[in-house]
């Protein structure tokens, strides 16, 4: 749910990680929003596809697969997309579900990770009991962007101790070159994209 240039998916982008008729079911379901929130913004809206019941139960099952395969025994959700999108995810694989959270959301012990904004920085929050050694952790989000927020959220997760499984991103905007920065901080963990543009 973000801006976009609606440059086409670049013939070297990575494969992903499901079939063809799932990503033309979930993009049929991504409606472009143009002028929004200003103009010459073209938004991606992914609420046409969780009011879509089908849709929504192929893109949650497609997240919890992602979890199984990479053996994840906790899913991060980030604020806010990421809950609607892994605390389903989490559910239907079986495993516990932890929200990261904006600065000053959570009560009780946390631990925090800043990260830098195109203008200023952001800070995100974990509950410190919330993910522990041993722990491996699937991160989920609706849209890759420019990178910074997952970025941080796999620095904070590798500061509690576990053990980054991989990211899993509904959208990824090519354009914006998050991969490039959010692949530095995975370190070889997967990186996986339902749909690219």
């Amino acid at each position: 749910m973000s801006a976009t240039d609606s440059s086409p998916a670049s013939p070297t982008s990575p494969s992903l990680p499901v079939p063809a008729e799932v990503r033309e079911l979930l993009t049929s379901r991504i409606h472009d929003v143009p002028d929004y929130p200003k103009p010459g913004v073209m938004f991606k809206d992914i609420t046409p596809l969780l009011a879509d019941a089908r849709a929504f139960a192929v893109l949650t099952d497609a997240f919890a697969g992602l979890a199984e395969r990479h053996r994840a025994t906790k899913i991060v959700g980030l604020e806010a997309r990421g809950f609607i999108l892994g605390a389903p995810a989490a559910v239907r694989a079986g495993i516990g579900f932890v929200p990261v959270r904006k600065s000053g959301k959570l009560p009780g012990a946390t631990l925090s990770q800043a990260y830098d904004l195109e203008y200023g920085s952001a800070q995100i929050e974990v509950h410190a009991s919330g993910l522990a050694e041993g722990d491996r952790v699937l991160v989920i989000d609706d849209v890759l962007a420019t990178g910074g927020t997952a970025e941080a959220s796999v620095e904070l997760i590798r500061r509690t101790g576990a053990e980054v499984a991989g990211v899993a991103i509904l959208l990824e905007l090519g354009f914006l070159a998050g991969r490039e920065r959010l692949e530095r901080a995975l370190a070889g963990a997967p990186l996986e994209v339902l749909v690219s543009v």
